[in-house]
């Protein structure tokens, strides 16, 4: 695959100057064929990301969310570390991947987590402060309670 620099110039080359694709290819060091390829191409396509299964980490990824989520609620101070989760992983849950494996995972979820949590938050608003009542402001409130209010 070439770079998105390379394919524009293919283009450029081909499509504005109108060079040959065998002309190109030499300059290039590539074949002719993919010259025409790549200039005859609408859009440059992108590969998307190749989503694998997880056998080792899907049985366990249920906890781990649990633990994170749990942690949310507790002061920093108290979060478990990836580590300590790869630890009772091992130790309660007979885990068998590795800790490179829980520590990307558990990277990943909080990253995720976080940004849920700042797109959730609710925007601040101050609403301006009532002044407090001059003296002779009182006075007058005073007055007027007595003559709505005689004793």
């Amino acid at each position: 695959m070439l770079a998105v620099a390379e394919i524009d110039y293919i283009r450029h080359e081909v499509n504005q100057k109108g060079e040959t694709y065998a002309s190109v290819g030499r300059r290039m060091g590539v074949d002719p064929r993919t010259v025409n390829k790549y200039a005859n191409q609408e859009e440059i396509m992108k590969r998307e990301r190749q989503r694998r299964k997880s056998p080792i980490m899907d049985p366990v990824k249920p906890i781990l969310d649990k633990w994170i989520k749990e942690d949310l609620n507790k002061k920093r101070k108290y979060h478990r570390t990836a580590k300590r989760m790869f630890q009772q992983l091992e130790k309660f849950h007979s885990f068998k991947g590795s800790y490179r494996t829980v520590r990307d995972y558990v990277s990943r979820r909080k990253r995720e987590l976080k940004e849920i949590m700042e797109d959730a938050a609710l925007p601040l608003e101050s609403f301006p402060v009532q002044h407090r009542l001059t003296l002779e402001q009182r006075h007058l409130s005073t007055i007027l309670k007595l003559l709505i209010y005689p004793i």
